[in-house]
């Protein structure tokens, strides 16, 4: 069993699920051959509401450890505080297309009391 700390699960809300979890597949697979990683990625099929796809990415924390070092003093200078957001920022600086529209989140964030609705 993977310990959940060594993962980094990214809530998306997608108005596309298709679309986007097949383009957020895509550049995770680009990632994992980038950095020499295997299966270091799994998503959850999608529930729908209020006109949007809602589904996890969960993510192995090393892939990201890997990406950061690789990319080095530029994965530092992204946007976010701490390695999780430099992440989203990155994956949606990739998907930079008009034809997604969704937004990442990380899912422990949401799921804290600050926001007092879950």
């Amino acid at each position: 069993m993977i310990d959940m700390d060594d993962r980094i699960n990214i809530n998306v809300s997608a108005v596309d699920y298709d679309k986007t979890s097949k383009a957020i597949s895509h550049k995770l697979s680009l990632l994992e051959e980038m950095v020499h990683g295997n299966e270091d990625f799994v998503m959850t099929d999608s529930e729908f509401a209020f006109g949007w796809h809602f589904f996890v990415v969960s993510v192995n924390r090393s892939l990201v450890e890997k990406l950061a070092e690789q990319m080095g003093s530029d994965f530092n200078n992204l946007k976010g505080k701490g390695i999780e957001k430099k992440f989203l920022t990155w994956i949606a600086n990739n998907m930079e297309n008009k034809e997604h529209r969704f937004k990442l989140a990380i899912k422990e964030e949401m799921e804290s009391s600050k926001y007092g609705i879950f």
